[in-house]
């Protein structure tokens, strides 16, 4: 996993072109419908069929289509469609899009796609288990982790065992569990933190912080000592956890790590509620001084990451200062690893991303900014979770609000 910005299996492509300003007023202009309208069958059939085409703005179309049917017609033709389909991508997609409906059949759906050849529909299965545990799948889920490498798809599943681990902490949830369930996913989830490639260890390594893992905290204070490509991740996995215990760890770190991790520490520190405000202050400075000086490309990956990290917390200034980095630089460089941040804040704390967007002077650039982020994170089904609650709040909205004006403008400028 290249190192640029530290969240949950967050991954990324080659930096699509940035959004052009000028553009953006115009993808707003198409009013969005006020509720969802049914259509013929045979022109949803087609718009699933286009689900895999070549052309991006046809997929996207045909994507759009189908988000804005009722789920009273769109479920069934999507089950249909991913149990059926001959295309393996628009089996995947068509996963992708039931996830968005909440119908509770989407389940029957998703288990049978853990059994699939098909990596992408086994990562999504597993990311929509991570949002909906079930304890019912530990033997499933530690019978995979012995035999499931696919790249993108482990991290996935990390992620899903991670989160299936906090469930099984509470008592109401884990009496539908065999006994010892809880102790053999957790200690699954430690012994990877130290096996395999580092790409698969830092997957866990966020897992671990992202569903509060106290259970991990000595593992990770270990790796957090050692020089390394993980050692940030462990930080901020300590950080987001919250056990003072780490405190010691972490001021060590302060005076014996390189400069380029010194972000990731203090935004660890700050996660634990100890002077959080001058080591925000500190990673958003690192930020802009990256930015405007050439040579500091490492420092300002991780001082966006930090930032990214904090914003996720639901630290709102932490956004702010990467929307104020971002939306002024002039290269990719800098734009690139902020609006991946910003991107994943979207995805993490989108009731946050939203009220700072609202807030935003620039909305139209600040939206830009976010567009680019999304274009380079690939999870897929977290952003059709974003894009269900936008859509829905939309619906929701009274005609001519301003809640409504800004759920059109984000739906206008992102594609969806």
């Amino acid at each position: 996993m290249p190192r640029v910005f530290r969240l949950p299996i967050i991954r990324y492509v080659a930096v699509v072109a940035a959004y052009a300003l000028t553009a953006a007023p115009v993808r707003l202009l198409a009013q969005e419908p006020g509720a969802p309208q049914a259509i013929p069958p045979g022109q949803l059939h087609a718009a699933i069929d286009k689900l895999g085409d070549l052309d991006y703005m046809t997929r996207t179309n045909a994507a759009r289509t189908i988000r804005r049917t009722p789920s009273s017609q769109a479920v069934p033709a999507l089950l249909q469609a991913v149990a059926e389909h001959a295309d393996g991508y628009v089996r995947y997609r068509a996963l992708v899009l039931l996830s968005g409906f909440g119908d509770p059949r989407t389940q029957d759906a998703v288990r049978e796609s853990l059994n699939s050849p098909n990596d992408r529909l086994r990562a999504t299965a597993y990311a929509f288990y991570e949002h909906n545990p079930d304890v019912q799948t530990v033997p499933v889920f530690l019978a995979a982790l012995d035999k499931e490498e696919a790249e993108f798809v482990r991290p996935a599943l990390l992620r899903a065992l991670a989160s299936l681990a906090q469930a099984l902490a509470d008592p109401a949830r884990a009496r539908r569990a065999s006994p010892g369930d809880r102790r053999r996913v957790e200690q699954a989830l430690i012994r990877d933190t130290g096996r395999g490639k580092d790409f698969f260890r830092s997957a866990v390594i966020e897992a671990l912080g992202d569903f509060k893992a106290g259970y991990a905290v000595d593992v990770l204070t270990a790796i957090a000592k050692l020089d390394g490509p993980l050692q940030d991740d462990s930080a901020i996995a300590l950080g987001k956890i919250g056990d003072k215990r780490a405190l010691e760890t972490l001021a060590g770190l302060q005076a014996t790590a390189p400069r380029t991790s010194q972000p990731a520490i203090a935004t660890a520190i700050c996660l634990l509620g100890v002077n959080c405000s001058s080591h925000e202050t500190y990673v958003a400075e690192t930020l802009a001084f990256a930015d405007k000086n050439l040579g500091f490309q490492e420092l300002l990956r991780h001082a966006a990451a930090g930032l990214g990290a904090l914003g996720v917390a639901g630290h709102g200034e932490a956004v702010q200062s990467l929307f104020d980095v971002g939306i002024t630089a002039m290269d990719d460089a800098t734009r690139a690893p902020v609006a991946l941040a910003i991107g994943a804040v979207a995805l993490r704390n989108t009731p946050l991303m939203l009220t700072i967007i609202e807030k935003r002077p620039n909305r139209e650039t600040a939206l830009a900014l976010l567009a680019e982020g999304f274009d380079m994170l690939e999870e897929d089904l977290d952003k059709e979770r974003f894009f269900a609650f936008v859509r829905h709040s939309y619906w929701d909205a009274p005609a001519g609000s301003p809640a409504r004006a800004l759920m059109q403008m984000l739906i206008g400028g992102l594609d969806f």
